[in-house]
Formats: structure tokens, C-alpha cells, sequence
């Protein structure tokens, strides 16, 4: 029995962590992570309808289900009048994008407006407003970064904790600084990587909400995953401890071999109770067998 890729579908809703995600991921078909409150993407795939609203775009790697919708989209947005749209990519893959643009605006005789920003580990992207991206080292077969959505929040200094009230507001008017400035990182996002961007990467352990793909789930797969720079159910089932602070993790890019209701039961009896708890599938329980 082999699975047939459901062609039609669009995006999931869902609101993890209280945060809105549009998603549709499945391995070699395509993945897009909409993130429509701060009106950003992470890859593009196909460009589902929803994504053209996406002013930008933070491309984890070249590979065609990840890339292969840009066109349409910095095409679709030309021909609504909205704003060219703003593209965020691995440096490496810099020249070569460039010129794929400059191709497809030979062919399709337009100009195909948008701004193309290579990006290394550790580049930030501010968004305003005290929002930002920033890039993180992930390990593929080809270049490759995550992304973690950060926000600036205030927190009361340390050495206040335990004051009343009163005493607070009554320092905050006489000019004292009673807060400081700190990082939450609201959302990461790995793309596709191995395990060892959890074990490496504060960011992606921090996440409020994590989005982690989890290509292979049968235990016979597991000696897949490394050589194709992708995750294993099993290791991450190993790494449990290292989700502590993740408040839902969000797992993808599942491959088409698997059916859903197959998954679902190897995360019940591979993840420990408390992890699988906060874990939520990306899944398309309506893909046929034939």
C-alpha cells in the first residue's frame, strides 16, 4: 500500500503557546510556517493562497519544497499592489537565488519586485516594535539556518522581586529604573536539520513554541536520519530532558510513508508522558491509501 500525497489541502490552522500558526509541511512535498500576526514566513513551499500575504520570507534552505514557490509569490504580490516582498536566505545561497529571480523575470518579461537579504548564524532581523528574527546554525546536506522569533519584554530587576506594589510605583516615581529590558523567544524554527540543533542551540530550547521536524517515526528508520540531515521520533524521545522549557513543540516535514494514525501511536508509546503532552503533530488525516 503506498500513500498518495493529499494535492488539495492547504494550510492548518493553529494557535500553540497563544500564538497563531498557518502550517503544511510534509517531507519532499512542501513546508511553509505562516506566522500571521507578525505577517512573516518560514520557507515558502508551494505558496499556499494564504502565504502571498506574507511581507517576508525567512528561507531555511534551498531545497525545492522549501523554495520552489518563491515566483508565484513575489508574483502574486506584484499583481495584488501589495509591498515587494522582503526574502531572508542562508548567504551561501545568495548569488544562485539572485539569479533564479533574474530568470524567471527574463521569462515572465516582469519586473518581479522584492529585497533579498543574505543572512549568517547570529544575524538579526529587527521587525519593529521590539519583535525580531535572529539566525541560528542547523545541520542539512546543503547550507542552512533556523530562525527564532524573539521579543523584547520588561521584566522587574531581580533585586525588586518581592517589593509591594506601592514601594515599586513609589521608586518608578522618584526616577528609578524598576525594570530591564530581556529576550523571549516566542518561536524557533529549525527547518530541516539533525538532532544536534537541539543539544547545541539555547534558542531552540527556550522557544515558547518549537517547530521541529520529525522526518522518520519507525524504529527501523532510525539509522536514516543522520545521513539525510533530518530527526528521528527516538531522538528526540532521548533528548526529552532537553524540552523542558518548550511550552509546545510543534513537530513536522513527517515523511509521506508514515500514515497519520501510525504516528500518532508511535509518539503515545516512544515520548514520555509529560513531553508528549506539549507535543502536536503536523499531520493530513484525510491522505488516502491506495
Amino acid at each position: 500500500m503506498s500513500r498518495k500525497p493529499s494535492l488539495g489541502r492547504g494550510p492548518q490552522e493553529l494557535c500553540l503557546a497563544g500564538i497563531d500558526v498557518r502550517a503544511i509541511s510534509v517531507a519532499g512535498l512542501e513546508t511553509c510556517i505562516e506566522l500571521p500576526q507578525r505577517r512573516i514566513a518560514f520557507d515558502i513551499g508551494r505558496c499556499p493562497h494564504s502565504a502571498i500575504a506574507m511581507e517576508r520570507v525567512f528561507f531555511t534552505h534551498a531545497h525545492v519544497d522549501h523554495l520552489g514557490g518563491v515566483a508565484h509569490h513575489v508574483a502574486s504580490r506584484d499583481l495584488y499592489g501589495m509591498r515587494p516582498p522582503t526574502y531572508h536566505l542562508p548567504a551561501p545561497n545568495h548569488e544562485a537565488f539572485l539569479a533564479l529571480l533574474d530568470a524567471w523575470r527574463r521569462l515572465d518579461r516582469a519586473e518581479l519586485p522584492c529585497r533579498v537579504v543574505p543572512l549568517r548564524p547570529g544575524d538579526r532581523v529587527d521587525l519593529g516594535k521590539g519583535w525580531s528574527v535572529e539566525a541560528f546554525a542547523v545541520s542539512h546536506r546543503v547550507p542552512s539556518l533556523g530562525y527564532a522569533l524573539i521579543r523584547q519584554v520588561q521584566r522587574l530587576r531581580p533585586e525588586l522581586q518581592g517589593l509591594s506594589g506601592d514601594e515599586i510605583r513609589a521608586r518608578r516615581a522618584r526616577g528609578e529604573a524598576v525594570s530591564r529590558a530581556e529576550d523571549r523567544v516566542e518561536v524557533a524554527f529549525c527547518g530541516d536539520t539533525t538532532i544536534r540543533v537541539v543539544e547545541r542551540q539555547p534558542l531552540v530550547r527556550a522557544a515558547r513554541l518549537l517547530i521541529l521536524e520529525c522526518t522518520f517515526v519507525e524504529p527501523e528508520h532510525l539509522d536514516r536520519a543522520a545521513p539525510t540531515g533530518h530527526v528521528h521520533l527516538d531522538q528526540i524521545a532521548e533528548r526529552a530532558h532537553l524540552f523542558a522549557d518548550n511550552e509546545r513543540v510543534l513537530l513536522t516535514h513527517f515523511s509521506q510513508r508514515y500514515p497519520a494514525h501510525r504516528v500518532r501511536r508511535l509518539l503515545d508509546e516512544r515520548l514520555p508522558a509529560e513531553l508528549r503532552a506539549r507535543v502536536v503533530p503536523l499531520l493530513d488525516d484525510d491522505v488516502t491509501t491506495g
